[in-house]
């Protein structure tokens, strides 16, 4: 429908393209600027070489014209190196993909009405309401409470977190209690993703905690042919296997990293949450929001209003993976200041050098 998404628009909306699936031909062209970035024809030559992340093409008889789209979990939770230009590099799954504006992407959809009747609101708030996510944000659970905007007015929107390092981890996800993360792949591939599927959850039949939910029987979906099911198995099974990334050489000063560990374990007090080697606790890792000194706006769309205790994974690597921010909102811009607010909420008394050396061991997790 319509005129079509260039390869340029694609990129700028977030999107990134597989290096090594671009036929050889074609990324020489580009790297010569014989392909026309500007010309939607040049998108669908990447859709049929599979080589945009998490989009797959399905096209008609003719080969020319697209049938469909389907998208898969690395459109969110895989990013690319940038080795070929920016946007086009070696996929890098797990890392979640911080540059990709979601809210942008489905509001320029030249049909917006499957959102118009389930949040029983105007085309214009609907766009209003996606647009004010920005890059590297989502909102999970608009679709069951319609809750668009915080207190505060800011969106409510949550980062789209790694997918890496996630194995012995229970609860998946910011706010806790949604369950494991199979639990998580579920519910995206049937109610975010509109896989065809079956989906049950009596929890989304509260119609006070979850009126847009519980109004669309959200909790009990079966579309009769179900595709997910049978796939969560290796789903799951892959995300387990993916290893948080190791800090390069050079990352972190190894004399004031050895310092912080002390520190973490014992006057920070961070292992006492943070429990190393998961760095989060086993069993159930849930607190509530006075237990960590934040609001309590998201914790309270989560089934038992609480925050998980989020691992600690890749902590030096801020361009991509932590692009955006620190916890579920990104309302904290640096390592610095999460030490600086557990720092004031636990009234700990460090001083600026044990800061500094505690960021040094944070920065070789």
């Amino acid at each position: 429908m319509g005129p079509g998404l260039s390869p340029k628009k694609a990129l700028e909306f977030g999107l990134k393209v597989d290096m090594e699936a671009v036929p050889k031909n074609v990324a020489t062209a580009i790297k010569t600027g014989k392909v026309d970035l500007n010309d939607p024809a040049n998108t669908l030559l990447l859709l049929k070489a599979n080589a945009v992340l998490g989009v797959t093409g399905f096209f008609n008889e003719d080969g020319k014209s697209l049938k469909s789209i389907g998208i898969q979990c690395a459109l969110c939770h895989s990013t690319v190196n940038n080795a070929f230009m920016p946007g086009i590099g070696r996929r890098l799954d797990g890392w979640p993909n911080r540059d990709l504006n979601i809210g942008t992407i489905v509001a320029s959809a030249p049909d917006l009405s499957a959102f118009v009747e389930m949040l029983e609101v105007d085309e214009a708030t609907v766009k209003k309401v996606l647009t004010s996510w920005g890059p590297g944000k989502f909102d999970a659970a608009l679709n069951l409470d319609g809750k668009a905007f915080r207190p505060d007015g800011k969106p409510a929107a949550t980062l789209n977190p790694p997918a890496f390092g996630l194995a012995g981890v229970n609860n998946h996800t910011w706010t806790g209690a949604w369950g494991t993360v199979t639990y998580w792949n579920a519910y995206v591939g049937n109610l975010e993703m509109h896989g065809k599927g079956k989906f049950y959850d009596p929890r989304l039949d509260n119609a006070e905690k979850y009126p847009v939910a519980a109004r669309t029987r959200q909790g009990h979906k079966d579309d009769g042919e179900d595709r997910i099911t049978a796939k969560l198995p290796a789903l799951h099974f892959y995300q387990l296997s993916l290893p948080s990334p190791k800090p390069p050489p050079g990352t972190f000063d190894a004399v004031a990293m050895a310092r912080g560990e002390k520190l973490f374990a014992g006057k920070a007090r961070c292992a006492s949450c943070h429990v190393p080697p998961l760095f989060t606790e086993t069993g159930w890792n849930l607190h509530k929001a006075e237990e960590i000194g934040i609001d309590d706006f998201q914790a309270k769309r989560s089934p038992d209003g609480s925050y998980r205790t989020t691992p600690l994974r890749a902590l030096w690597e801020t361009k991509q993976i932590h692009k955006g921010g620190f916890y579920h909102d990104g309302r904290f811009a640096t390592v610095k200041d999460v030490v600086e607010h557990y720092n004031h909420h636990f009234t700990l008394s460090l001083t600026g050098e044990e800061k500094r050396d505690l960021i040094e061991y944070l920065k070789s997790l």
